[in-house]
């Protein structure tokens, strides 16, 4: 299965499934369809704008626009079980971001989802309503099964199809997805899929003290993380398939694609040199126990991580540490990819319910990162069943 190619140029034709053009505004780009898809997890605020490479059957894309913004939309949801007012400020801000490059590049169909933050706000359907009048964006509310079937879908193409089986593993700001995958056929078939309320932010708001976690609580996080896995790993049989080496672990967060940047010593964080890359487990253990010896100010200072996310890393490895002390694999795949790569194929194959209606403009002068650069993503494969039909535990 390929890895992503790079732009090979010329103009795409029309895919087949493309929506048709929106009333109201233009819906294509030089006559191909432009899809848009956001992803508002418990830490970040992400945007990916992408028309289909039309040769291949709507199985790849060519992103045209991308945006990313930590936003801690979960900031004190476990003390409060509310959305904080400021954690809401800076959302609704990054999402209207979001709205304005969609509405510049005249997306046809758009998917806005929200995940574990929301679904444990007690707030959220205000949120929502807040967020639809003040950037024209409707959210829509997803399950941990859903979120790991979608994220499997932008994934996929990094599973190699020597082993029967794969382990694919999202750590997001609010919970951890695994899902146990079949790769014995043309498309993969979730098998089982699992979410627990383990997160980067609210692990970290849970146990650590100001910017620092304890050794003793990386450990606990370690030790819960592995618990809350483990009947799920024995009723699958997952340990003994991994022991007659019929499976290959997928990492998609970032917590792993932090690790793998470090692990290659990036002055800055490259995603053309870590999505994926094969990172062995004694490389990954090497990295973990060098950021477990730096304070929060060390961590800073590298160029993979940054202030932004230096007290959010080491609970992340916690969690990192659990899933391969229980699955204790040689090596694992290093995915940058997911969710909002999935959303994209899936409105492209005419699976997802992306909404025609464009996202109004917000009058509210705000700036971003930006990612102009274009680059082609490709798939290989898609879910064979939807995620209503896929197990759960």
């Amino acid at each position: 299965m390929a890895r992503p190619a790079a732009n090979s140029g010329g103009s795409p034709g029309k895919a087949k499934g493309a929506a048709s053009r929106p009333k109201g505004g233009a819906g294509r780009r030089n006559g191909e369809p432009v899809f848009a898809a956001v992803d508002l997890g418990t830490n970040n605020c992400r945007l990916l704008i992408a028309r289909p490479n039309a040769r291949d059957q709507q199985q790849s894309f060519t992103v045209v626009d991308a945006f990313s913004r930590i936003v801690r939309l979960g900031e004190g949801l476990g003390q409060h079980g509310n959305l904080s007012e400021k954690a809401m400020e800076r959302t609704v801000a990054a999402l209207s971001i979001c709205a304005g490059k969609i509405r510049r590049q005249g997306a046809s169909r758009v998917d806005a989802v929200a995940t574990e933050a929301c679904r444990q706000a007690a707030n959220y359907p205000d949120f929502v309503a807040r967020v639809e009048k003040e950037t024209g964006l409707q959210l829509r509310l997803i399950s941990g099964q859903e979120e790991a079937a979608i994220g499997l879908a932008g994934c996929a193409s990094l599973l190699d199809g020597t082993r029967p089986r794969a382990l694919v593993f999202d750590i997001g700001g609010g919970s951890t997805e695994v899902s146990w995958i079949d790769t014995t056929e043309d498309r993969p078939r979730v098998l089982a899929s699992r979410s627990v309320p383990l997160g980067v932010v609210t692990l970290a708001e849970k146990y650590s003290t100001g910017m620092e976690l304890s050794e003793e609580n990386f450990d606990l996080i370690a030790r819960n993380t592995k618990r809350s896995f483990k009947a799920f790993s024995k009723r699958h049989g997952i340990v003994d398939a991994i022991g007659r080496g019929e499976v290959q672990m997928v990492g998609t967060s970032g917590t792993i694609t932090t690790v793998a940047g470090l692990h290659l010593k990036l002055p800055t964080y490259d995603r053309n040199q870590v999505d994926g890359m094969v990172l062995s487990m004694d490389d990954l253990r090497a990295v973990i126990n060098d950021l477990r010896a730096r304070d929060n100010d060390s961590r800073a200072t590298l160029g993979c991580i940054g202030r932004g996310r230096s007290d959010l890393v080491l609970p992340g490895c916690a969690v990192l540490q659990g899933l391969t002390a229980l699955w204790s694999v040689p090596s694992l795949s290093v995915a940058d990819r997911g969710l909002r790569e999935g959303m994209l194929l899936r409105m492209m194959q005419g699976k997802m319910p992306g909404r025609r209606r464009r996202p109004r403009s917000r009058n509210r002068n705000s700036s971003g990162q930006k990612n102009t650069g274009r680059r082609n993503i490709a798939s290989g494969k898609d879910l064979t069943s939807p995620a209503s039909e896929q197990g759960t535990d």
